[in-house]
């Protein structure tokens, strides 16, 4: 039996932020820039979010010292979390691992953050964590594979999140291999997240995120305390990878392990909205600014998607061509196709379009259907093909690397650009550019403490739910 467990703890144990290629480091800082983006602007516009805080304040998670960013309150550890990562979900605009069909960022950084408010830890400390976090998840994903935990109805960004959680607060405490194993372990007993949200827009897609970046940071916690985990936690008998999937592949956890990182393969995206229908809303928007055309000049258009983006963004096809609330929207192929045809753009305030009559006038146009070429490039790209009918004529457009996936990553002046798009109506332009910079310098920080208190606003009276 390949130990994966052992060899996993071990790695992550011992990563080290300063021995990391450069390239890495830099993408680390980037990757935590766009999920604090993300964090800001859900704790005030995603509608679940009241209800979250006022879970939290009745089960006492919101009476300690920790942040929640975009809030001037503060939280006990868990409850930060929990509703970072949370909030990191709910506007659908965090990162994403094509290959592990997930989000790795919102489990692991809120963990991180959470972690390093309990013990004083230092910037490049809390990097080296989240560098493990993104590992482990992603390599879990890609040994069940992530296909076939989608299949078991499994939310993965869930499922293995809850362990890169746990290898991020555990690398925190600076926790040895034993006690890492035994965080993995604790972890085990926790991983939950189900696909069941798709059947009605459900926001437990969102809550499920954040309960993973608790369960992690408690199983790193217990583990620091001496609590003894199961052992053999992911290629046990009832690891995780055998109970979880039919058919796992522990070693492909362990390839390239400490050379090629899945952190480098996470993209971020530039529309908030479910990563499968990405590549098609990139030709949307360039037939859109190509041809100008009316909505009422479209007269039929065919997203052509892999198996899997079928599934969440396609399919049920009436269902898709009708979206009702923002968690429709985020995963309705014609509607963020819609956007891109009729308006040019798709971001976060389209979701104010919902009932827009141009974008309702050309749902009903936007066929969804599983091709052939765009499944041969799944799952290494989330790719898609456009074909539009319009004024007498046929356009077809195929995407392969959807703009912000790593070959096609946002620059920094483009990821500043998006979260200043997020931040700004939320704590100023200027208190926005000190965070972006405290963030792209975490790596130099003695502490987290100054750029969390960033994050917060200046007016409390601006927060949602209170």
């Amino acid at each position: 039996m390949v130990a994966v467990t052992e060899t996993i703890a071990q790695y992550c144990a011992t990563l080290d932020f300063a021995t990391l290629p450069p390239e890495v480091q830099q993408r680390t800082r980037f990757l935590v820039l766009d999920l604090v983006g993300n964090i800001i602007r859900g704790r005030h516009d995603a509608e679940s979010t009241p209800a979250l805080l006022a879970m939290a304040r009745a089960l006492g998670l919101a009476a300690g010292g920790s942040a929640v960013l975009g809030d001037s309150a503060r939280y006990t550890p868990a409850g930060a979390a929990m509703l970072n990562g949370a909030l990191a979900h709910s506007l659908d605009f965090d990162d994403t691992h094509a290959a592990g069909t997930l989000h790795p960022g919102a489990p692991v950084i809120p963990a991180a953050l959470a972690a390093a408010e309990m013990v004083g830890a230092d910037g490049r400390t809390v990097l080296s964590a989240i560098v493990a976090g993104y590992e482990v998840t992603c390599r879990l994903a890609l040994a069940l594979p992530g296909g076939d935990h989608y299949d078991r109805g499994y939310h993965p960004t869930a499922t293995c999140g809850a362990f890169g959680a746990a290898a991020a607060a555990a690398r925190v405490f600076g926790l040895d291999a034993k006690g890492m194993q035994d965080a993995f372990g604790i972890a085990l007993s926790q991983a939950a997240g189900s696909l069941q949200f798709l059947a009605n827009g459900a926001w437990t897609k969102r809550f499920q995120v954040g309960w993973s970046a608790m369960n992690g940071l408690a199983a790193a916690t217990l583990a620091r305390e001496g609590f003894r985990g199961a052992a053999e936690a992911f290629e046990g008998k009832a690891g995780f990878l055998r109970a979880y999937a039919p058919n796992p592949v522990p070693e492909r956890a362990l390839q390239g392990l400490g050379h090629q990182f899945e952190l480098m393969n996470t993209a971020v995206k530039p529309y908030p909205s479910c990563r499968y229908g990405h590549a098609c809303v990139d030709a949307a928007i360039a037939f859109h600014n190509e041809l100008g055309l009316k909505a009422e000049e479209i007269e039929a258009v065919t997203m052509g998607l892999p198996n899997k983006g079928m599934l969440l963004v396609g399919a049920p096809l009436a269902y898709k061509q009708n979206p009702q609330n923002v968690v429709d929207g985020q995963f309705s192929g014609p509607f963020v196709v819609a956007c891109g045809l009729v308006h040019g753009q798709m971001g976060w305030d389209s979701y104010a379009l919902l009932q827009d009559p141009a974008v309702r006038s050309v749902l009903p146009k936007v066929d969804c259907v599983e091709d052939p070429e765009i499944q041969a490039f799944f799952p290494e790209y989330m790719s898609g093909k456009l074909t539009l009918r319009a004024r007498g004529q046929e356009h077809v457009r195929v995407v392969k690397i959807a703009k912000g996936e790593p070959e096609n990553f946002l620059t920094e002046a483009e990821l500043r650009a998006k979260f200043h798009g997020l931040v700004d109506a939320v704590l100023g332009r200027d208190r926005a550019v000190q965070l972006a910079d405290a963030v792209i310098g975490l790596d130099r920080a003695a502490d987290v403490n100054g750029m969390l208190r960033l994050g917060a606003p200046m007016m409390a009276a601006r927060l949602a739910g209170e």
